[in-house]
């Protein structure tokens, strides 16, 4: 359904240590600049985007939208978890741990304010 998701960011080399950190640790390459200057990161068939907005204004977190991403384990959503905490995020919600569905998922806030979730599939 979705070719990509794109955020804004203030500062793209703070961005690029969160993002290439998270996704290093579920298994991800880090990320590249294209020609227009927007960081990309390519993992499992899905990309992640992140740029200076084109308007000029301030880059600013969605109110009520959360990025999804998905990992192949639980100790891969731990592993991601503790990545973006020392890379700048901000752990927010509950500690990581599984769901009643057996699914197994963490949150962050990026250092921009934009909100994550890494999960596993659930065993039930």
């Amino acid at each position: 359904m979705f070719t990509h998701v794109m955020v804004g960011s203030n500062d793209l080399e703070r961005a690029r240590g969160f993002y290439d950190a998270t996704f290093a640790a579920l298994g991800g390459k880090p990320g590249e600049m294209d020609a227009r200057g927007r960081l990309i990161y390519a993992h499992e068939g899905g990309r992640l985007m992140i740029t200076k907005p084109i308007d000029g204004k301030p880059a600013t977190a969605a109110n009520g939208g959360t990025i999804g991403i998905a990992a192949a384990s639980p100790d891969r959503v731990r592993a991601w978890h503790a990545a973006g905490t020392a890379h700048g995020g901000k752990a927010i919600e509950s500690p990581p741990a599984e769901r009643p569905n057996g699914a197994f998922v963490a949150y962050l806030r990026d250092p921009d304010g934009n909100k994550l979730t890494a999960r596993s599939h659930p065993t039930r």
